[in-house]
């Protein structure tokens, strides 16, 4: 089965290597990918979303969009977390591609007009792309597949926040109303993505697995590994943006609850989700009016980073 895809991105060195994923796996047929502001400012994304996908040796057409928030004032970019570059602080020739002449919004309106009912929007940073998109042509969320979002926690709380998650915190209005549209959407938010973890021993792997691009992904993997080292102790990362290209693929790796979804935009829970499961009854339904979504609730971490290892290091890519 062929899954046909756009995918949102702010690259990133987890996007980086999700970037990897969709490349390599023979099941994945990429449109696009669009680019947002988030882990750096969107020029850089588009930089990287070039840069990627050329040292892959693939073409892949690459569509500008949000560098800001729908309403709120900006925070200065993680360059603590993915480097000043978004891949770590590399020295890098510059891409030799060109974005396409519309924005990332657009393109997604065009692209399921053209395949309408064939493709799923993947979203690994801020939303604002598919806010705009749905601005523009409120019936796109009619000729989706299916809409899968890295981002959010339904239980975990933040890690931005106490209580919210990056993508969602960066653009809470543009989250809102991705999140309450009336589409299919799947939520792969922190509940799952913080059980899963890409080793040092398992990243060398994928690194020589992956020739030029591997060189890239090993030295970003090595940046943000050392942020999770001193930021809580861990010996490795959370690859946060594959566990969503993850479960497109092997989505029995994951427990998945139905219900309904919100987002604070306001105060001091800013940017947090709010999920109702459909089974439980509350004081009212007021948290239950937005359209049912699946939720990734539990996952099997060793069997998607060995899903992972497997597919950037397999001759094959299966």
């Amino acid at each position: 089965m062929t899954h046909t895809i756009i995918f949102d991105t702010d690259p990133g060195v987890d996007d980086a290597q999700a970037i990897a994923l969709i490349m390599a796996h023979p099941d994945i047929e990429v449109l696009g990918l669009t680019t947002t502001f988030g882990n750096v400012r969107v020029e850089t994304a588009t930089r990287n979303a070039l840069l990627l996908t050329e040292l892959a040796g693939q073409s892949i057409p690459v569509a500008q969009g949000a560098d800001y928030p729908l309403v709120k004032t900006p925070y200065p970019v993680p360059a603590h977390i993915h480097g000043a570059d978004g891949l770590g602080n590399q020295t890098l020739d510059e891409p030799a591609g060109q974005i396409e002449a519309i924005s990332a919004a657009q393109f997604i309106v065009d692209k399921t007009r053209e395949r309408p009912g064939e493709i799923t929007l993947m979203a690994v940073g801020p939303l604002g792309n598919l806010a705009m998109a749905i601005a523009l042509d409120p019936d796109v969320v009619n000729r989706v597949k299916q809409v899968v979002i890295m981002g959010g926690s339904a239980a975990r709380g933040g890690n931005v926040t106490p209580l919210a998650e990056a993508n969602i915190f960066s653009d809470p209005h543009a989250a809102r109303r991705v999140l309450t549209a009336d589409w299919p959407l799947v939520m792969v938010g922190l509940d799952v993505t913080l059980d899963t973890v890409i080793t040092p021993d398992r990243m060398a792997r994928i690194a020589k697995g992956q020739g030029a691009l591997g060189e890239v992904l090993s030295h970003s993997y090595d940046f943000y590994a050392d942020f999770y080292r001193s930021a809580i102790g861990l010996d490795g990362c959370c690859p946060h943006d594959s566990c969503a290209v993850a479960w497109l693929i092997h989505p029995e790796f994951f427990e998945t609850v139905t219900g309904h979804l919100d987002v604070v935009t306001e105060g001091a829970a800013e940017g947090q989700t709010i999920f109702a499961p459909a089974e439980r009854q509350y004081v009212s339904d007021r948290w239950s009016k937005t359209p049912a979504v699946q939720v990734c609730m539990k996952v099997d971490g060793d069997a998607v980073s060995d899903w992972i290892e497997q597919t950037l290091t397999s001759s094959s890519n299966a």
